[in-house]
């Protein structure tokens, strides 16, 4: 046999054994569902620093997440090397709007390595009680002050889904629905934050209105901790949602109560309640059908007046939702119109401090859980959140990231490459619920740690002790203001009270468990 005939058989029977290991192996949804071609991407993202260096773009500029936020979140997910070396390369004088947390001259001593919260999976639960304000039969003290933000299945695959709840159940965080319902893939270990759109997926009857039986039926099948009301969401506000006809498979119509191959749409508004004093209602009456469980809105923020009102309606009555999240303009969603996306909704910061000063004023402020949503799974952004109120953040693409996405932004196509948001078959085998949930925990318990690294650092015991006295903004010249000046906050607000200070304490020495 000829020479050049010889090294053909050799390099097609190399190439054969990489094609027959990328497709038995489970560590990389890209080998699996790209055999040969997937191994030049990770070899592209080897060398992309060296060649951004010259030709492409900094690690700074890529968007929605920079190269080092998503270095970060896949470092910390596989529990390689998070650090970065030879120094910051932001221009932080001239940065503006840039954080800086100011550190202690004397930090506060980390947790002992011994104790519960010197493990490093400690989950860091949550100051306040939710429901507990109000003595809701289903309260409970949150363990994690990190949990994932709503994805629903459907947009998301089954695979993703099955992933981030067994990774949720791994790192003792909730795990929120999303709007499409529960589906079998939320019963893996993860508690679950059920969010009810406007279209009651899991609860409607077949006129798409709400449903008390539906409601309660599904409650009995899932391990369902709370309930969230969703308004509207930081990248579609205002907008109603539309579940294509090829999408709508048995499975995600059972799950939804919407009929098989149908387009299904959802409105922009609430059929069962069009006020502030019905949305009132309706938060009560799911937590009476619910047996007591705590029940909260979501939300982006345009007008002011709707949170004003709100909190007028919640002064001395005793009802009104136990949690409020927030969600910013800068939120992310599968597929939504480039005007909404991008100019529709005021941004996390400017939304939250606006609706926590409208609670604060009125003195609801510790009545009420805050949860922030909106690019928060960092830790200067979630320590931020913090300063400005947040009892709890939540993160979703950063989850995602996480379990695999590689931010190619093919949400909106259904060809996610990664089988993070498909229904197709082909490209969600190559994601592996089991090894990939591992790596959300890590990342979950990453955030929490750095988090608890920069209150120590601060001289804080805790993140929900930090204050705007904490962090202060770069203005771009030279200077900085204060965050509370930046936010029009009053002395003590963003603060825990003493009360919730104290149980803070008493969590930090072990005392008080979630």
């Amino acid at each position: 046999m000829p020479t050049w005939a010889i090294v053909l058989v050799a390099v097609l029977g190399f190439l054969l054994l990489v094609v027959v290991h990328d497709l038995t192996q489970r560590r990389h949804a890209i080998l699996r569902n790209f055999p040969i071609v997937g191994h030049f991407r990770y070899l592209l993202e080897k060398v992309g620093p060296e060649l951004r260096q010259y030709i492409v773009t900094s690690n700074n500029e890529e968007r929605p997440f920079s190269r080092d936020q998503r270095r970060w979140v896949y470092a910390s997910s596989k529990r390689e090397n998070a650090y970065f070396g030879f120094g910051t390369d932001e221009d932080l004088e001239l940065s503006p709007s840039y954080l800086i947390l100011k550190h202690a001259a004397f930090p506060h001593p980390e947790p002992p390595a011994g104790s519960a919260a010197g493990d490093p999976g400690y989950a860091l639960p949550c100051a306040k009680v939710l429901g507990g304000w109000r003595g809701r039969p289903g309260a409970f003290r949150p363990t994690s002050i990190v949990n994932v933000s709503a994805m629903s299945y459907g947009a998301l695959s089954a695979r993703a889904v099955e992933a981030i709840n067994r990774g949720c159940g791994l790192a003792s965080a909730l795990h929120n629905t999303g709007e499409g319902g529960i589906a079998p893939a939320h019963a893996h270990g993860g508690e679950l934050v059920w969010q009810l759109g406007t279209g009651y997926f899991g609860a409607r009857d077949e006129r798409g209105r709400f449903s008390e039986e539906r409601f309660v039926e599904s409650l009995g099948r899932a391990r369902v901790r709370a309930i969230e009301v969703k308004l509207s969401q930081g990248a579609k506000p205002g907008l109603g949602g539309v579940l294509p006809a090829a999408k709508v498979t048995p499975e995600i119509a059972a799950i939804r109560g919407i009929p098989v191959g149908q387009t299904c749409h959802s409105p922009a508004a609430h059929p069962e309640f069009d006020d502030v004093e019905g949305l009132i209602d309706f938060v009560e009456r799911l937590s009476d059908l619910s047996g007591g469980l705590p029940v909260g809105i979501k939300s982006a923020v345009g007008e002011l007046a709707f949170w004003e009102q709100l909190a007028n309606a919640m002064l001395g009555s005793g009802r009104g939702p136990d949690f409020v999240t927030i969600d910013g303009g800068e939120g992310g969603t599968g597929a939504g119109p480039l005007v909404f996306t991008d100019h529709v909704a005021l941004p996390f910061k400017v939304g939250f401090s606006r609706v926590y000063r409208a609670f604060a004023e009125r003195g609801l402020a510790e009545q009420v859980v805050f949860v922030g949503s909106g690019k928060l799974g960092f830790p200067e952004q979630a320590a931020l959140a913090f300063v400005l109120g947040c009892d709890l953040v939540n993160v979703a693409r950063e989850a995602m990231l996480a379990i695999g996405c590689i931010q190619a932004q093919r949400c909106h196509t259904g060809h996610c490459p990664t089988g993070v948001a498909t229904q197709s078959r082909w490209l969600m085998h190559g994601l592996d619920p089991t090894l990939k949930s591992a790596r959300l925990a890590n990342y979950l318990v990453a955030l929490r740690r750095d988090l608890l690294h920069v209150a120590n650092a601060c001289g804080a015991a805790h993140p929900a002790l930090l204050g705007p006295e904490h962090v202060e903004i770069l203005d771009g010249h030279f200077g900085s203001v204060p965050v509370d000046r930046v936010f029009d906050y009053e002395p003590g607000w963003g603060k825990p009270t003493l009360v919730e200070q104290e149980t803070i304490a008493a969590i930090m020495r072990g005392e008080i468990s979630a």
